[in-house]
C-alpha cells in the first residue's frame, strides 16, 4: 500500500468575512500526481500552500511524514538577485560533474533550449538580477527539479513557458517518481500529467479520478445525478463534453465515468462550431477582403523575423500561431493591427497589408490596459456600449455578459483598482467584446484565466461569427477555438501545419537534431481559397504558394492536389459530424471510421506528393 507523504485533517481557512477552505479532510500518497482546479479566488494556491505548510490553518492539522524531501515552486520566487543562474541551478557542482548528469542536461536543455542557456547573455554565468519575470520563473523551475523530492508542488508551472517547454515539463513529470501536486489552469498538462483531480470550489473539495477530460465526464454525471440547478454551467459542461467525446477521444486515458450516462448526456448537443452558418455570417459582415499580406518583410528594429510573407486571412478563418519566443508572433499581428489602424497608411518594413474596407479589429495584447481605478466594472463596461450583439441572434447587455465572465451582481460594483491581476484580465476581454467587432487578435488570452473563464470565452468565441488569429501555448485553448494551425519556426517563415501542435514539436524535434531549419513545408500563401475567401478546411494542405519555375504540368497537378485536399477536408468534417449523431451506433460508427482512416492515408500521401513538388521548384 502506498505510503502517506501529507495529511489534511478538518483544515479551516477563512480571509476576512469568507471562508476559503472549510473543514477540508485530504490526502498525498506516493506516486500521486494530482491537479488542483477551481475559479480565481477560491483557495487553491491558499490549500497547497498549507499543505506546503508555507501558511497556517485557522482551523485542523496538517502532518508530513518523516523526512520528507519537499519541492515548492510558488508563483514568486525567492532566488538572489546577486547570485548567477550557475549558482541557484547547479550550485557547487563542478561542470564535469553536472555535464555528466543525464537528469540534468535533460533538464537544462528542456527548460533553456540548450546546456549553454542561448538568450541569456552570460549563459550559465549570467547574473539574476536583471532578468524577466519569465527567466527568472524557469530558473526556479530548473533548480527545483535537479534536486531528489518525494513530493513537488508547482503552483503555476505552466506560465512564461512555451509549447515546446510546457511538453518538455510534462514529459519530464510523468517520467519522475515523485509525487506531484499542481495548480494549472492548462487542461491539456492536466490530462498529460495528473491521475487525480481537486477542484476546489466554495469552501470545499471534490476529488475525481483521472485527468482533466475525465474530470469533466465525471462532474457532468455528478452534476446530472444530483439534477443540479445550476443550468448555465451545466450547460457549458456538456457543450465541453460534446467536443471532448468527438474531436478527441484518445484524451482519456483513465476514464472511469459511465459511458452510457456520458452518451446520454450529449446525444442532443450540437457540435460546438456551425462552420457554415458562421462562415455565412462572417461575409456578410467582412466581404471577401480582411487582411491580405503581400510580398510582406516584419522587423522588430533590426532584426528580419518573416520575410517574403504572402498570406491571407479571410472572413471566417480561425487561425493560431505558433512558434519559439522570438520569432515573431507578437511582431506579425502587431504590423497586422497597425497597418488596420492607421488605415492603410503604417506598413511592414516590406511589402504591402492590404485590408478590407469593413474590416473591425479588436486587439487583446499581452499587456492589461490601464482603466480608471475609480471606475466600477459595470462602469468601465459600459463605457464602451450598453448591449452587444455576439452573433447568430445573441444580444446581451453589458451586465449579462459581466455574469459570463464571472462579474457577479454585486462584484459588477466593485472599483477596478481593486481587481485582481486575473480578473483586470477578464475585464479587459468584456471591453473589446462589447465594441462589437468582426476581426478579433487575441496575443495569450489564456493568461491569468481560471478554466471556468476560459470555458466561458470559448463559449462564447464559439458561436462568434468574425476572423480570428490567436497566439497561445495553451494546446488546449488553440485547438477548442480555431481551426488551421501556422507555425513561426524562427527561420523567416510562416507554414501552415496540417496536424497542428503535434507536427510543429515533430518540425522543432527534427530542427534540434539536424541543427538546421526544418525541412520544406506547405508554404503559408493564400489562406483564403475559394468563394468567399474561406480558406482550406483543417486538417488539409492550405493553397500554398508555389514556386515559380514549376513547369505548367507540375502547377496543374499542383492544384489539383489542393482541391482534392480541400475536398478531403470537408468530407472528414462531415464524417466527424455522422459519428456525433450516431455516437451510439457502433456498427455505423465503424463504418465511418474506417472511411476516416482511408482518407487520412490518401491526405497523407497528397501532402507527401505536394512537398515532392513544391522541392522541384
Amino acid at each position: 500500500m502506498a505510503t502517506n507523504l501529507v495529511n489534511l485533517e478538518a483544515v479551516g481557512k477563512v480571509y476576512g468575512t469568507r471562508t476559503l477552505l472549510d473543514g477540508i479532510s485530504l490526502g498525498v500518497g506516493e506516486g500521486d500526481r494530482i491537479g488542483v482546479v477551481g475559479r480565481n479566488g477560491d483557495g487553491k494556491t491558499t490549500l497547497v500552500r498549507i499543505l506546503a505548510k508555507l501558511e497556517p490553518a485557522d482551523t485542523g492539522r496538517v502532518t508530513h511524514a518523516g523526512g520528507l524531501r519537499l519541492g515548492v515552486l510558488t508563483q514568486h520566487d525567492s532566488l538572489d538577485p546577486s547570485a548567477t543562474v550557475r549558482h541557484e541551478v547547479v550550485g557547487d557542482m563542478a561542470d564535469h560533474e553536472w555535464a555528466g548528469d543525464a537528469r540534468v542536461r535533460d533538464i537544462l536543455t528542456g527548460l533553456f533550449g540548450g546546456l549553454d542557456l542561448p538568450g541569456f547573455p552570460q549563459g550559465l554565468d549570467t547574473v539574476i538580477g536583471p532578468l524577466s519575470g519569465g527567466e527568472r520563473r524557469r530558473i526556479a523551475l530548473a533548480k527545483l527539479l535537479i534536486a531528489e523530492q518525494d513530493l513537488i508542488v508547482l503552483d503555476e508551472p505552466t506560465n512564461h513557458l512555451d509549447v515546446e517547454g510546457i511538453a518538455w515539463l510534462a514529459g519530464h513529470l510523468r517520467a519522475r517518481r515523485s509525487a506531484l501536486v499542481c495548480v494549472t489552469h492548462d487542461r491539456w498538462f492536466l490530462d498529460q500529467v495528473c491521475t487525480r483531480m481537486w477542484d476546489v470550489q466554495r469552501g470545499t473539495v471534490h476529488e475525481y479520478e483521472g485527468g482533466y477530460s475525465d474530470y469533466v465526464f465525471a462532474r457532468a454525471e455528478r452534476e446530472r445525478i444530483a439534477a443540479t440547478e445550476e443550468a448555465k454551467r451545466q450547460n457549458l459542461v456538456r457543450k465541453e463534453l460534446a467536443w471532448l467525446r468527438r474531436g478527441a477521444p484518445a484524451r482519456t486515458s483513465k476514464p472511469r465515468f459511465r459511458v452510457e450516462a456520458a452518451n446520454a448526456l450529449i446525444a442532443d448537443v450540437p457540435p460546438p462550431r456551425d462552420a457554415a452558418e458562421l462562415m455565412r455570417f462572417a461575409n456578410s459582415r467582412l466581404g471577401k477582403t480582411v487582411l491580405d499580406l503581400e510580398d510582406v518583410t516584419v522587423q522588430a528594429g533590426p532584426k528580419v523575423l518573416l520575410k517574403h510573407l504572402t498570406w491571407q486571412l479571410g472572413p471566417g478563418d480561425r487561425i493560431a500561431l505558433v512558434g519559439v519566443n522570438g520569432a515573431g508572433k507578437t511582431s506579425l499581428l502587431r504590423a497586422m493591427a497597425d497597418a488596420v489602424y492607421s488605415g492603410g497608411e503604417r506598413q511592414p518594413a516590406g511589402g504591402r497589408i492590404t485590408v478590407g474596407r469593413t474590416v473591425r479589429l479588436a486587439y487583446l495584447s499581452q499587456e492589461v490596459a490601464e482603466l480608471d481605478p475609480a471606475w466600477r466594472v459595470l462602469e468601465a463596461v459600459e463605457q464602451v456600449r450598453s448591449r452587444v450583439d455576439l452573433g447568430k441572434g445573441r444580444e446581451m447587455s453589458a451586465s449579462q455578459l459581466c455574469e459570463r465572465f464571472g462579474f457577479g451582481k454585486e462584484k459588477q460594483w466593485t472599483p477596478v483598482g481593486d481587481l485582481s491581476g486575473g480578473e483586470r484580465r477578464r475585464l479587459q476581454l468584456l471591453r473589446l467584446l462589447m465594441d462589437e467587432p468582426n476581426v478579433l487578435f487575441m496575443d495569450e488570452p489564456t493568461n491569468d484565466l481560471d478554466i471556468e473563464t476560459l470555458t466561458q470565452l470559448e463559449d462564447l468565441l464559439d458561436g462568434w461569427p468574425g476572423s480570428l488569429v490567436v497566439i497561445s501555448h495553451d494546446r488546449y485553448f488553440v485547438e477548442r477555438t480555431t481551426d488551421r494551425v501556422y507555425a513561426l519556426l524562427g527561420d523567416g517563415t510562416l507554414r501552415m501545419l496540417p496536424r497542428g501542435v503535434d507536427e510543429y514539436l515533430e518540425r522543432r524535434e527534427r530542427m534540434r537534431q539536424a541543427g538546421a531549419p526544418a525541412a520544406p513545408a506547405p508554404r503559408a500563401a493564400a489562406g483564403a481559397a475559394g468563394a468567399g475567401g474561406s480558406g482550406a478546411p483543417a486538417g488539409s494542405a492550405g493553397t500554398a504558394a508555389k514556386p515559380a519555375a514549376l513547369s505548367r504540368a507540375a502547377q496543374k497537378e499542383l492544384q489539383r492536389i489542393e482541391r482534392r485536399l480541400e475536398r478531403i477536408g470537408e468530407r472528414e468534417a462531415a464524417l466527424h459530424a455522422e459519428m456525433a449523431e450516431h455516437a451510439t451506433d457502433f456498427e455505423k460508427v465503424a463504418g465511418l471510421d474506417a472511411e476516416l482512416r482511408e482518407l487520412a492515408g490518401e491526405r497523407d500521401e497528397l501532402e507527401t506528393r505536394w512537398l515532392e513538388l513544391a522541392e522541384e521548384g
